[in-house]
């Protein structure tokens, strides 16, 4: 499988303190990696960083082999705060059109394109909608239509679930999922323990600050998933108690404490 994200030996340094150090990763295509850590670790200033919008203080960030050293043409953002992502005097089909300039594609072509994407995620019926006139849930929704729409080569997506209630949450979890289908590389940070284990395909979990990569796990679990069969699995229950107490910074049952 070809790898789409190589982050190698990356640290960064804000002033005297060290958000990040000595971080290696990996992305495949076509993966979905969840990114976990306790508060302050340094997971939105690694994912800024591979977005091109920070300039790490040391090591290198590759996307399909080019070096980032600017934010890539190939690459798409989802951020926690969706309302201030959305142009308001846009409507919904124009703000996810919008991106698609770069893109140089016509004005037709743009206009089907967020249609189509629009209808991915459930709200073709908004199209003619302004932004303000959307529930958050719904408006997060316009956000990853405007990703897909960009068909990026990587999606990153930082706590994009954080600001909306927990039914709202686990529909976009679920709708990630269905996304993903598609063969989208989609790396996403989030706080939330039983999320990274309920869409990834690998949980990768950073150590308190400084930064650095203390576990890569696989999960192992059927592809098809749901919120309610999944996570009554035993399989989940294990990975969510092992990915807690790295987290946590807890040694696993039976490990003889120093």
């Amino acid at each position: 499988m070809n790898s789409v994200l190589q982050v190698e030996k990356l640290g960064h340094y804000y002033a005297d303190h060290t958000a990040l150090e000595d971080v290696n990763l990996e992305v495949a295509e076509g993966e979905l990696v969840s990114i976990v850590g306790p508060s302050g670790c340094g997971k939105s200033t690694l994912l800024r960083c591979i977005a091109g919008l920070i300039q790490p203080s040391q090591g290198r960030i590759a996307l399909n082999g080019k070096e980032i050293t600017d934010v890539p043409d190939n690459l798409a953002v989802v951020f926690q705060d969706y309302s201030r992502s959305l142009l308001p005097w846009l409507t919904v089909r124009d703000n996810v059109a919008l991106p698609l300039r770069r893109r140089g594609r016509s004005k037709a072509e743009r206009q089907a394109a967020a249609l189509g994407a629009l209808q991915a995620v459930g709200l073709a019926d908004a199209a003619h909608k302004y932004p303000w006139q959307l529930s958050g849930g719904m408006q997060q929704r316009v956000s990853i239509a405007r990703a897909l729409a960009y068909q990026p080569a990587l999606l990153l997506m930082d706590e994009p679930f954080g600001s909306v209630d927990a039914q709202t949450r686990e529909d976009l979890e679920d709708l990630v999922l269905r996304v993903r289908k598609d063969g989208m590389t989609i790396l996403l940070v989030t706080h939330d323990i039983d999320e990274s284990v309920y869409v990834g395909d690998r949980v990768i979990v950073l150590d308190r600050a400084p930064g650095r990569i203390v576990a890569d796990l696989a999960v192992g679990l059927p592809q098809a998933r749901d919120q309610i069969t999944t996570r009554e699995l035993p399989e989940f229950v294990h990975m969510r108690a092992e990915v807690g107490r790295l987290v946590r910074g807890q040694a696993p049952p039976g490990a003889d404490l120093l």
